[in-house]
């Protein structure tokens, strides 16, 4: 790597970590499963819930806004819903502890055959733990964007996506934010062909 240019460096870094991802056995079928599960979803009526922690929390809600707004044409909204509401998590964390915040809204929200998406970095957020538990206790399928080998998330989800080789979150979530983009263009390609 260019230890002169940092900024080059970084690139490289990046690089790497998404050649790694793609030389990983399991990720590009996970993936597959994701945008599946995704359109299996949609095709019954479920809704797609996301939640994470920091700016895991940002992809979630930009994962959300993808399918309520417009990503490449229009189209009709879609039902998703990150689990972002700064007065649920307040009043949640405070009635019940900050491991029940995204737990309690899967709770709330969440019914068999939707779909939970994840985004942990480290794989051992306890209060995604704790919503993984509850939206498999209900028949939702969960689909954990993890990294760092996957944590103790990687057994409590259904479809596992790791990001191999990097160790620092920013790279991580460099990945869960192409892998999410990914999966609704495939999506959007079924259900929209028009606006390709």
């Amino acid at each position: 790597m260019s230890q002169n240019d940092p900024v080059r460096a970084s690139f490289e870094e990046t690089l790497a970590t998404l050649q790694a991802f793609l030389a990983s056995p399991d990720a590009l079928p996970n993936v597959q499963r994701f945008v599946e599960a995704a359109a299996a979803t949609l095709a019954r009526g479920g809704k797609l819930l996301s939640c994470g922690n920091g700016g895991s929390m940002c992809d979630a809600m930009h994962f959300a806004e993808e399918w309520t707004g417009r990503f490449r044409g229009n189209r009709h909204a879609l039902p998703a819903i990150a689990f972002s509401d700064p007065s649920q998590l307040t009043c949640i964390a405070n009635d019940f502890g900050f491991d029940e915040v995204f737990a309690r809204q899967v709770e709330a929200l969440g019914r068999s055959g939707d779909l939970l998406v994840m985004m942990s970095t480290s794989g051992n957020s306890p209060n995604c733990l704790r919503a993984a538990e509850a939206a498999r206790a209900r028949g939702i399928t969960v689909v954990g964007l993890l990294g760092k080998g996957g944590g103790k998330l990687v057994s409590l989800v259904d479809i596992p996506i790791v990001v191999p080789l990097a160790e620092t979150s920013d790279r991580i979530q460099e990945v869960h934010i192409k892998v999410l983009h990914i999966v609704i263009e495939a999506v959007e390609r079924r259900m929209f062909p028009k606006n390709y």
